[in-house]
């Protein structure tokens, strides 16, 4: 065990400024990742930070109509909530389609948006990995990558981001809210939160480091039906191979409004703008669904391995998109 110090948390601004004066500190709120990294020695704080007991564990309606998401809401807690579920239950799907009911129990809604990739290459400090190591090379490139991004990814890093309920967020138009060490706050789309690879696979994001989650806002719940659809290799406990959230309005026989991620093939989840500008105004049949999926795929390249991932998304995305459309229409 590597030795570290310890405190807890009196305010997020205290937080915030303890991280930030220590390149070596880190926040900890549920642990569930963070802590399996310590004991592999990926990460190694010399300074902990419990973020944990702060009070930025309530939902609560926004006077626009949406919601606000403390980052402290346990997974589990988010996903049971009445108002998630029934406005947003493509949120709530792609949160019991996470993890075990343990870890949701434990895990926190800013922890989930930082979670690090579950790449094997990352997991084992015996073989090179640029996200790990910068400059050492990418394992996955030539190596076993079945679970590796097919999308977004660059020479440097093939590894996807492990959230589900971030790939939810991102179709959903979710807002990120995060506090400085001055106290002073910005907001970025959590579209903009994350990074691709490019020459720097080990910045992930564009938080500065101790700039810390305080929440997540959700805007109105958008017209049209809301599907959360997982592939993969076991029903339970298990990452994607490829996931998909579509909200889709298709009411009058054509596709009015669509908003589309993907999960499973990229370093963060996916928006699929091009999709969703094939879909919208196009009449709502089989052949629009193909037409779509073929377009959020247009610029996909397998490494061997995760060929396959290519066409199960394009099925996925196609059949996701029929269901929603059936739906809306109903």
């Amino acid at each position: 065990m590597m030795p570290f110090t310890y405190e807890r948390a009196a305010s997020a601004v205290q937080a915030s400024e303890a991280v930030a004066t220590n390149p070596r500190a880190r926040f900890i709120g549920g642990g569930t990742n963070l802590l399996d990294l310590m004991k592999l020695e990926i990460e190694k704080p010399d300074h902990l930070v419990d973020i944990s007991r702060l009070p930025m564990a309530i939902i609560e309606d926004t006077p626009e109509g949406g919601l606000r998401i403390g980052a402290q809401v346990l997974n589990s807690d988010l996903a049971a909530d009445g108002r998630v579920r029934s406005r947003y239950p493509m949120l709530s799907q792609a949160l019991l389609a996470g993890a075990s009911g343990q870890i949701r129990n434990k895990a926190t809604t800013g922890g989930n948006l930082l979670q690090r990739t579950r790449c094997p290459y990352f997991y084992d400090p015996n073989t090179p990995c640029n996200k790990r190591e910068p400059g050492t090379g990418c394992s996955a490139m030539q190596g076993h990558n079945r679970m590796n991004a097919v999308i977004g990814a660059s020479a440097e890093c093939i590894s996807v981001h492990p959230s589900d309920m971030a790939v939810a967020l991102t179709a959903l138009d979710a807002t990120v809210q995060t506090i400085m060490p001055d106290g002073k706050t910005r907001s970025l789309p959590i579209t903009e939160l994350y990074r691709l690879p490019g020459t720097t696979p080990h910045i992930e994001t564009q938080l500065a480091h101790g700039e810390m989650i305080a929440a997540v806002t959700l805007p109105p719940a958008p017209r049209g039906h809301q599907l959360y659809r997982k592939v993969r290799d076991r029903a339970s406990y298990a990452f994607a191979l490829v996931s998909v959230a579509v909200v889709l309005d298709a009411s009058g026989g054509r596709v009015r409004t669509a908003h589309i991620a993907l999960g499973g093939i990229a370093p963060k989840p996916w928006r699929a703008v091009a999709a969703e500008q094939s879909l919208t105004g196009q009449q709502a049949a089989e052949r629009t669904y193909a037409a779509a999926a073929e377009a959020a795929l247009a610029t996909a390249q397998g490494h061997g391995g995760n060929d396959f991932k290519i066409p199960l998304a394009k099925r996925t995305l196609q059949q996701a998109l029929a269901t929603a459309a059936q739906i809306s229409r109903a």
